[in-house]
């Protein structure tokens, strides 16, 4: 795909000329190569390796490894003995170990170190195509509209990135000149509401002249469009008026050097009101063109499916589908996912020799486990019918389970009568595993797979390093479709950053902070879990819970519209940000994170909880801090809080 082209030397010299971060290095020289930026916009042909290299960072930094919505939210841990195996420890999963510091912060995306990529210099680049823009001579009026809306969202997104990140930012509206002085050069930052109102102007911009859908999807899937545009407002405008950005009593006094408050002093409720109208523009403009949640249509070599194995694959697949094949997804990440053997348990004797494609290690805590609904729809601790203090007690797989967990295996009982999106997401010693070309439900031999992670099971930990140190695997991100036998052979698809269920629920919370309780937030909370086979949320309170009125004020819809969005978007790097933003981060991970004693070979002794580390995560870690050698260089930047 040609979105995926590497910068060419023409682009990198521009970015060179433009950062105001190495200014001192260029004021004083004159560059030898002013030449190049009108070569690069010299036609049409060239102008478009510009565009292409405007989005590069974009692909690159919707990786996992370097989102912190994935690697720092407490859904996944990663083993302590790897270092710095794929660098995970050291800039993403090491941050909940307490490694963050301000000489040189991990995932640090203002620069562009430690496991990230400056979107600085993105936002650079972008300026360079908007400035740039006219001068190709055969470029049409058509192509220049959307070119330019492209870079615009571009440009809009890169400041969002950040925004979630540090809090209030340089804007940079226009790319200064190579003679700009040092007071110039300077910036300082502005305030979160100047942030966002920049943010949305430029996408307000951009979205009348970008297509809705890409027709050409062999050569431009991946490119902005209008739906992408209106999505990502909602969240800019949910993000803005969410509690960590609205009013938050922690950052009254964070000033810049001039005495201009950064934050805001006080709630905003208009905020939600915006952020509501937004979600639900997003989200009309997505189903007038033919965005629907996802179901599962079995190929031909499945066969006869089993309700609850369609039901999961409902669910699963509206991940995993490939992205030109699922109606359910409006913007995902580019290239491919390419981590399904860390989420992939070791089932099959060849798999489990394979160190390096299936290394198995991505480790979802008890705590991931224990968020999911029990059958009935609400939390394990509120189901009435369900026996949550027997829950760690053993219990072997029956054949009414036997779709979920192999039958006869000793497992325990929390991990029966639990939701769809239990199974359909997790993977734990005695679950079942539907993939590997075993798909035949008519076959004896169904089904084949299931995990084995106790004693000497294909599963269990083989060395200190290939090994998952919770007991629980995020099945959600592997493709059923992938083989894992003689070689992990993966089946690449994309993950989601954007799908219709998330916008559903970012319009039931948004509407929910408006008006409390309606019938239209149910409406729209329904429609998710009616997917995942799920009772709305009125009936399942109303029948099982131990707190039946729940849902009926607005504090308390509020808590089941977030757990609902945290299970609906687990592993999709979305709960890292969300629980930032509610300021509800700090919850999660001020209590150990645990997993199952995985190195014991009876369920007996296996099924005890053990505190892998605990998390160091405090007030201060709602933000980003900036490179100590940063406000050395530009005395105008004031550092984050606590800092």
């Amino acid at each position: 795909m040609k979105l995926i082209k590497k910068y060419s030397t023409y682009i990198c010299a521009a970015v060179l000329l433009c950062s105001f971060y190495s200014c001192k290095k260029y004021l004083d020289i004159t560059p030898e190569n002013l030449g190049t930026l009108d070569y690069a916009f010299r036609n049409r042909n060239e102008a478009e390796n510009y565009l292409y290299g405007c989005y590069a960072y974009l692909q690159r930094s919707t990786d996992v490894a370097s989102n912190p919505g994935f690697t720092t939210s407490g859904e996944l841990i990663y083993s302590n003995t790897l270092d710095n195996y794929l660098g995970f420890n050291r800039t993403g999963f090491n941050l909940l170990r307490g490694a963050q510091n301000t000489a040189n912060p991990g995932l640090n995306a203002w620069d562009g170190n430690e496991g990230s990529y400056s979107f600085f210099r993105s936002i650079r680049l972008c300026n360079i195509m908007l400035e740039n823009i006219d001068k190709p001579i055969d470029l049409s009026p058509t192509d220049k509209k959307r070119w330019t809306a492209e870079t615009k969202f571009l440009k809009a997104y890169y400041h969002y990135v950040l925004l979630k990140m540090y809090g209030p930012i340089p804007l940079i509206k226009d790319n200064l000149s190579i003679s700009a002085s040092t007071d110039e050069v300077r910036i300082k930052r502005s305030t979160v509401d100047e942030s966002v109102d920049y943010i949305v102007s430029l996408l307000d911009e951009a979205i009348p002249d970008l297509p809705a859908t890409i027709s050409n999807q062999t050569l431009e899937l991946g490119r902005v469009t209008s739906l992408i545009a209106l999505a990502v407002k909602a969240e800019v405008l949910a993000t803005s008026a969410s509690p960590l950005f609205n009013g938050n009593p922690d950052y009254v006094s964070f000033k810049d050097k001039d005495g201009v408050s950064l934050f805001p002093q006080r709630v905003d409720p208009q905020k939600w009101v915006k952020a509501a109208d937004a979600a639900k523009a997003a989200i009309l403009a997505a189903e007038s063109n033919g965005v629907r949640l996802y179901t599962f249509a079995p190929p031909a070599n499945i066969g006869v499916l089993s309700d609850s194995l369609k039901k999961q694959l409902d669910v699963h697949n509206a991940v995993t589908e490939k992205w030109e094949l699922n109606p359910e997804v409006i913007w995902a990440s580019n290239p491919a996912f390419s981590y399904q053997g860390f989420a992939t348990p070791r089932l099959t004797v060849n798999s489990a020799v394979n160190a390096f494609s299936n290394p198995s290690t991505f480790s979802a805590p008890i705590a991931t486990q224990e968020l999911f609904y029990t059958v009935n729809g609400v939390p394990i601790n509120e189901d009435k019918t369900w026996d949550y203090a027997g829950r760690n007690t053993i219990k072997a797989g029956d054949n009414a389970s036997r779709y979920y967990i192999k039958e006869g295996y000793e497992t325990i009982k929390g991990h029966f009568a639990r939701e769809t999106r239990f199974y359909a997401d997790l993977a734990f010693d005695g679950g079942i595993w539907f993939g590997n070309g075993r798909v035949d439900q008519n076959s004896a031999q169904f089904p084949l797979y299931h995990v084995a992670a106790r004693g000497s099971g294909l599963a269990a930990p083989s060395d200190n390093i290939r090994l998952n140190i919770t007991g629980y695997w995020p099945k959600k991100l592997v493709s059923y479709v992938s083989v894992y036998d003689d070689g992990f052979q993966p089946s690449p698809y994309r993950l989601p950053i954007i799908r219709l269920a998330g916008l559903y629920l970012l319009y039931a919370e948004a509407l929910n902070e408006v008006n409390g309780p309606t019938n239209e937030v149910f409406s729209y909370l329904d429609k998710v879990r009616q997917r995942a086979g799920l009772p709305g949320v009125q009936v399942a309170w109303t029948n099982f819970s131990r707190n039946p009125n729940k849902f009926s004020s607005k504090d308390g819809l509020r808590q089941i519209i977030h757990q609902e969005r945290r299970i609906e978007l687990c592993f999709e790097g979305q709960s890292g940000w969300d629980l930032r933003r509610w300021k509800e981060l700090q919850s999660v991970l001020t209590v150990p994170l645990q997993g199952w004693s995985i190195n014991n070979a009876e369920a007996v002794n296996y099924y005890r909880p053990s505190t892998q580390f605990i998390p160091v995560f405090g007030i201060k870690d709602y933000l980003w801090p900036i490179k100590s050698n940063d406000l050395v260089i530009n005395p105008n930047l004031v550092q984050n809080p606590f800092w």
